[in-house]
C-alpha cells in the first residue's frame, strides 16, 4: 500500500540559505564581471591628449547609468536563480509563497552585495599597501618626514619656521609647508594672519613681486583651494546619491526577479 507523507511546512526554515548564497555568488560575480567592463569601456573614451576623448561630465554620466545598468542585471539573475532554486513550499499560502520569495530576493542583493564589497576593499587595500611599500623602500629617510607626519606636521613646521623668506630654501620643503598651511587654512577657514605674511614673504622671495601682489596672490590660491575642495566635496555627494539610488534599485530588482523565478518553479508540471 503506497502511504503518501505530509510534511508540515510550519516547522522548517522559511528560508532556503543554499539556494540564496547561490544567488548571491553569482550576483557578486557578475557584478565584478560588468565592473571590470565598465571600466575598460570608460578608460578606452579617455585620452591623453586634451580636447580629445570624452569629457569628465559625460564620463560621469557614462559610470552613473553603467551602476545603475549593474545593479538591474547582477542582482536580478541573482534572485531569479535563487527563486528557481530554492525548496519548494508545500502547504505554505500563496501571499506567504510571495513574500518568502521576496525576502529570498532581498537576501541575495545584501549577501552578494557584502560579497562584492569585501572583495573590492580587499583588492583596494592590496594595491593601497604594495604603493606603499615600494614608495618607503625607494624614498630616503630624511629630517622632515617626521615633522609632516600626522596631525601635529603643520605645529612642528610652524615652530621651524625661518623668520624671513630667502629664495635658497629647498623647493621641496617649502612645497610640503605651503601645503600644510593651506591644508590647516582650509580647516579654520581662512588663512591666519602670520601665515598669511609668512606666504608672501616666500611668494614675494620665489616670483620677484610686490609683497602686496604676493599677498593677493595667496589669496586667490587660497580662494581656488577653496573653490576645488567644496567642488569636490558636491561631486563625492552626488557620487554617494547615486550610488544609493542604485543599490535601491538593485535591491529591488533581486526581489522582483525571485518572485518570477519561484513563481516558474512552482507552475513546472511534473511528467
Amino acid at each position: 500500500m503506497d502511504q503518501s507523507v505530509i510534511t508540515n511546512d510550519s516547522n522548517a526554515s522559511g528560508v532556503s540559505w543554499a539556494a540564496v548564497i547561490a544567488g548571491a555568488f553569482v550576483a557578486a560575480a557578475l557584478s565584478l564581471i560588468l565592473l571590470a567592463l565598465g571600466t575598460g569601456i570608460g578608460f578606452s573614451t579617455l585620452s591623453p591628449w586634451s580636447n580629445t576623448g570624452a569629457s569628465a561630465p559625460t564620463i560621469g554620466a557614462g559610470a552613473i547609468v553603467w551602476l545603475v545598468l549593474m545593479q538591474i542585471i547582477a542582482p536580478s539573475m541573482g534572485g531569479y536563480l535563487a527563486g528557481r532554486l530554492r525548496t519548494k513550499w508545500v502547504n505554505v499560502h500563496t501571499h506567504e509563497v510571495y513574500f518568502r520569495d521576496t525576502a529570498h530576493g532581498f537576501l541575495v542583493w545584501a549577501v552578494g552585495l557584502v560579497i562584492t564589497a569585501a572583495f573590492l576593499i580587499t583588492a583596494a587595500a592590496s594595491i593601497a599597501g604594495g604603493a606603499v611599500r615600494a614608495s618607503a623602500m625607494s624614498a630616503d629617510a630624511s629630517e622632515l618626514a617626521p615633522s609632516r607626519s600626522g596631525p601635529s606636521g603643520y605645529f612642528v613646521d610652524t615652530l621651524l619656521r625661518p623668520s624671513s623668506a630667502t629664495s635658497a630654501q629647498d623647493n621641496s620643503a617649502v612645497r610640503g609647508e605651503i601645503g600644510l598651511i593651506l591644508a590647516n587654512a582650509l580647516r579654520e577657514g581662512e588663512v591666519p594672519p602670520a601665515d598669511k605674511t609668512y606666504l608672501a614673504q616666500v611668494v614675494a622671495a620665489r616670483t620677484g613681486v610686490s609683497e602686496p601682489d604676493a599677498e593677493k596672490r595667496v589669496d586667490d590660491v587660497f580662494t581656488q583651494t577653496r573653490q576645488a575642495a567644496d567642488k569636490a566635496r558636491k561631486a563625492v555627494a552626488h557620487a554617494m546619491y547615486w550610488t544609493f539610488l542604485a543599490l535601491l534599485v538593485g535591491a529591488f530588482c533581486a526581489s522582483f526577479a525571485a518572485t518570477i523565478g519561484g513563481a516558474q518553479r512552482d507552475h513546472i508540471v511534473v511528467i
